[in-house]
């Protein structure tokens, strides 16, 4: 059996917030505690680590809901449903800010309440499954074995990892939002002519392995690094083209035995 949701009701008027309280434990929901000021939500709210919490904007005291909740948002991750008996568009605005995860207007029915409390348990769980996947994508590129750039269908930079980094001469925070042609400068083995738009060779056709004859990456420094390239494409789940990924290598050392081959060879 999967444990209560726990909900934290923060609410100045106590038939209120009893009224709620009640009917929150009807829906199946467990209410650890009641806090009628935003001094006490914050406190609460770390005491009992809510899954959510249902916070009235207009509370008694130096500190009304907005503030409080942008206090807990500072230090949690808790979801916030605001409730409020106004609809002030200043007031809005402002909670804005605090990235809620609902409104409810007062007086409310307790179907409305569930919903927006599910609503926003939902939205809860399936940004925190994006967070995730995004935090194992990033840990996987920053640690191959491959510099990897990635950019969008603008050609604007959004992603380098630490082995691109090093390759090109740029650090992340000079590099990211750059056009691509900046950090990525590739010219062709015995041409003194770079490859104009890489990206647009990723769109034409798809993906491609090598981008000139003998790439050769130029760095910041005008270090010149002979590299292979793999250019694909990224896409939504409705084949919509998102950007271009590149990943690259140093070949300097297989250029060497390479070399050294053709010397013996001869």
């Amino acid at each position: 059996m999967l444990p209560e949701k726990k909900i934290l009701v923060v609410e100045d008027e106590i038939i209120v917030a009893e009224d709620m309280k009640r009917s929150l434990k009807n829906m199946g929901y467990s209410v650890p505690s009641i806090a009628s000021s935003g001094e006490e939500a914050i406190k609460k709210a770390k005491e009992h680590n809510p899954n959510l919490i249902l916070m009235d904007i207009m509370l008694d005291g130096e500190m009304d809901g907005i503030t409080a909740a942008d206090k807990i948002r500072a230090t949690s991750n808790i979801p916030i449903i605001f409730q409020t008996a106004y609809s002030d568009e200043k007031i809005l605005e402002r909670a804005k800010i605090t990235e809620p995860f609902g409104y409810i207007i007062k007086p409310f029915k307790e179907r409305e309440l569930r919903i927006n409390i599910e609503i926003a348990l939902y939205k809860y769980q399936m940004e925190n499954r994006l967070k995730n996947s995004e935090h194992w994508l990033t840990a996987t590129i920053t640690s191959i074995g491959d510099a990897v750039i990635a950019a969008d269908k603008d050609g604007i930079i959004k992603l380098i990892n630490p082995i691109a980094q090093m390759l090109t001469g740029w650090k992340q925070e000079d590099a990211l939002g750059k056009p691509l042609s900046t950090v990525f400068n590739i010219l062709s083995e015995g041409k003194d002519t770079y490859f104009k738009d890489p990206v647009a060779k990723v769109i034409k056709e798809g993906i491609f392995y090598g981008l000139a004859d003998n790439s050769i990456l130029v760095s910041k420094t005008g270090t010149k690094i002979p590299v292979d390239i793999i250019g694909s494409l990224i896409k939504n789940e409705g084949d919509e083209i998102l950007g271009v990924v590149f990943t690259f290598y140093d070949i300097i050392e297989r250029k060497k035995i390479e070399n050294s081959m053709r010397k013996g060879a001869g």
